[in-house]
């Protein structure tokens, strides 16, 4: 099997790379960085520029499934310029593969594309489903409804196309733990708001295991990828100010004090989405850290030591 993907280098990327590589799977990347366009045994680069239609189709050559990672990150100021990256990153980046592979003969019989629990509204109660569909008008759920969108195209050629909703990703690599964890470790910690929104997260080494899932059994359609075991933010904070031997001393964040810091992407910390796993479950994938507890014990372990 060969897989190509896009996005290799950021944050997921790396961990789904070395997923691949522990199963000895061939590995074609994509990369919008000429210096970076290196060779390895098991694994060649080849560049692209979504911007301006440029792709080296050689990328295709062998090549049975895509892992589709690229995009903009959201955990940056949301201004009217970042706000169209954010989209354009996704949306381009989707039509340039989709024209690369219906204008190329290839083989490749799936993609796999990352995609965003934010498509859900923000609801304290509610359980979110993959069925759900009652979305609303909310610039977080529009650019997960446009990335979708073009990515559904693909099944335009007869291509399997999985889409994983990703939740919070856990890593002390990258992502938003890092950024929680700094006030914490000088005893600053704090609770957002009333901390009864939900949490629905998903460690990453367990995210990377499930795209790679993903491909070796072909799957078709959308899947939320998040651990079977939501919190909401005052049990998360708690539990890692638990595993952290830190006290949270500060009293609870109130909403407009991030809004002015951060603008609009405070929305980030607020919002609740309660999703579910049960679909992911029933495929027989098994995940490696079900509780924020364990997650929390294995990516913390090395840093207090």
């Amino acid at each position: 099997m060969k897989v190509l993907i896009t996005g290799a280098t950021g944050l997921v990327g790396k961990e789904v790379v070395k997923v691949l590589h522990t199963k000895g799977i061939a590995i074609h990347f994509l990369t919008t960085t000429p210096s970076k366009v290196t060779s390895t045994t098991n694994t060649k680069g080849f560049y692209w520029n979504p911007k301006t239609g440029e792709i080296d189709e050689n990328c295709l050559l062998g090549v049975d499934a895509i892992i589709h990672l690229a995009g903009a990150t959201i955990a940056k100021r949301w201004t009217t310029a970042y706000k169209e990256e954010i989209v354009e990153s996704r949306v381009l980046s989707s039509n340039l593969l989709f024209q690369t592979l219906k204008n190329h003969p290839n083989q490749v019989k799936q993609i796999v594309s990352a995609s965003a629990i934010g498509i859900y509204p923000s609801n304290l109660t509610e359980s979110y489903t993959e069925e759900f569909t009652n979305y609303e008008d909310t610039f977080l759920s529009n650019v997960v409804v446009k990335w979708e969108e073009s990515v559904n195209q693909f099944s335009r050629l007869n291509l399997n196309v999985c889409k994983l909703r990703i939740g919070l990703v856990l890593s002390t690599k990258g992502g938003a733990l890092p950024s929680i964890l700094k006030p914490l470790r000088f005893g600053f910690g704090s609770v957002f708001g009333s901390g009864k929104q939900w949490q629905s997260w998903i460690h990453i080494k367990d995210l990377a295991r499930l795209f790679v899932f993903s491909v070796e059994n072909n799957w078709n359609g959308v899947f939320n990828a998040v651990a079977p075991s939501p919190v909401t933010h005052r049990e998360f904070m708690f539990a890692l100010a638990r595993e952290m031997k830190k006290p949270l001393f500060f009293p609870n964040t109130p909403k407009f004090i991030m809004n002015l810091i951060l603008g609009e992407m405070h929305v980030l910390l607020f919002d609740s989405q309660k999703v579910s796993s049960q679909k992911v479950q029933k495929s027989e994938f098994q995940f490696h850290f079900s509780q924020i507890e364990s997650a929390f014990s294995n990516l913390l372990r090395r840093k207090k030591k």
